[in-house]
């Protein structure tokens, strides 16, 4: 049993790790146990899903995927990850309206944390749930869904795991479709300031890759719905914005090797094939590093970006790269987007927590005018009174965590350090 996240900067602290092979099995742990948490693809770089009881991974429950073309749906498992879902709707013609960079990560935990992809008309990957299957704190099985109650799926999708163990979502499906990717470079800094929404905008999901240099972004990622697999993008030679187009495949971390991407050069391929940075079937690197992510209101990303390359002095030496990616608004109670149209700012740093954290305090203070919102399942250093004040239904959220689960069966100690 792995006792360690992705990244290995977490040591799970739990009594016992289970790993169950039916929901009725993951209802008698629930029903027994006292102090319980479930864990994904294991790709959060903090304590989220940590437990000193029992912790419970889903990746051997039976796989679930049940199409519904007339309601245009799909339900899932609680342990499936995105990369095993996305062939078998594209197999079926039927496709996700988006992914995350990463396929290796599990749906239930990433739409638990709000997680992201790109596009500035794109909500987060939670927005695509339409119900939920959820063991409650007494073990009994609880279905919520957005026909019947849209309020409590509004609160629970997004969910933290506070509320229960996650068996089975319903996502919103749509046909099959084709993306081309190209990579443009040098894209100078000053224009990605001042003209970023227009710059977000050129394209189905766009990301900027930048470390913060005053002269320029490093690379500009542009994936581009396209008509048919066959409709290939032949702009080789245009530059976009003042940036150049990559004549070779890149990787968003200058000197890494570019295999472990999706194609690019704007060739046209499936949805699912073009929509992550990196191939399913690679690790996209050795987990030597560590991930933060904050969240501010698209008005004040051009500040947030002069505010950031002022600090560029401060990340160069625990800064691997950073990306910026539009997120939509919507209504999911502790999403980072929660109405309010989002630019996210993520940061991929060494693997030294001592050396990182207080580079990352600096960073949270000096954009603190912003009123960012950090990645549930990310570092971050603001607590307590900070994220009441920036999610608005946080409060309401805890409320109903508690009614919910009284004895506190899902609380750790980061949700008791996010309620208090």
């Amino acid at each position: 049993m792995v006792e360690r996240n992705w990244a290995g900067n977490v040591s799970y602290g739990a009594a016992r790790h289970h790993e169950p092979t039916s929901v009725a099995d993951v209802q008698a742990l629930v029903a027994a146990s006292t102090k319980l948490r479930a864990v994904g693809s294991r790709h959060s770089f903090n304590t989220i899903t940590d437990t000193e009881g029992d912790l419970v991974s889903l990746a051997s429950l039976p796989r679930v995927v049940e199409l519904d073309p007339q309601a245009r749906t799909v339900t899932v498992d609680g342990g499936v990850k995105y990369g095993e879902l996305a062939t078998q709707l594209n197999d079926n013609g039927w496709a996700l309206a988006n992914l995350a960079s990463l396929p290796h990560i599990s749906v239930a935990g990433a739409c638990a944390t709000a997680t992201h992809g790109s596009g500035a008309t794109n909500g987060n990957l939670a927005t695509a749930v339409q119900a939920i299957e959820i063991v409650a704190a007494s073990g009994d099985l609880v279905d919520v869904s957005r026909d019947d109650d849209p309020e409590l799926m509004d609160a629970v999708t997004v969910g933290l795991g506070a509320f229960g163990v996650v068996t089975r979502l319903t996502l919103a499906v749509e046909p099959t479709y084709s993306v081309s990717q190209r990579v443009y470079e040098h894209l100078p800094m000053q224009t990605a300031i001042d003209r970023l929404d227009e710059i977000m905008a050129d394209g189905y999901s766009v990301s900027l890759f930048t470390s913060w240099g005053a002269d320029e972004v490093e690379q500009l990622w542009r994936k581009q719905r396209v008509a048919d697999s066959s409709a290939d993008d032949d702009d080789v030679s245009s530059p976009r914005y003042g940036a150049m187009p990559s004549i070779r495949e890149m990787h968003p971390i200058a000197g890494l090797p570019a295999e472990p991407c999706t194609e690019q050069l704007g060739v046209a391929g499936p949805w699912h094939e073009r929509l992550p940075h990196f191939r399913m079937g690679f690790t996209p690197s050795s987990g030597d590093e560590l991930q933060s992510e904050l969240f501010v209101g698209r008005a004040d990303a051009p500040a947030t970006m002069r505010a950031l390359v002022e600090l560029h002095d401060v990340l160069a030496p625990v800064l691997k790269i950073s990306e910026v990616r539009a997120v939509a608004a919507d209504a999911l109670w502790l999403s980072m987007c929660h109405r309010r149209d989002s630019i996210a700012f993520h940061f991929t740093w060494i693997q030294s927590w001592p050396d990182v954290e207080p580079v990352l305090a600096q960073v949270e203070s000096a954009l603190a005018p912003f009123a960012p919102r950090p990645h549930w399942g990310k570092l971050s250093t603001l607590r307590g009174d900070v994220l009441r004040a920036r999610f608005g239904r946080l409060g309401d959220f805890a409320q109903l965590a508690d009614e919910w689960d009284p004895t506190h069966k899902f609380r750790n100690a980061y949700l008791d350090a996010v309620f208090t």
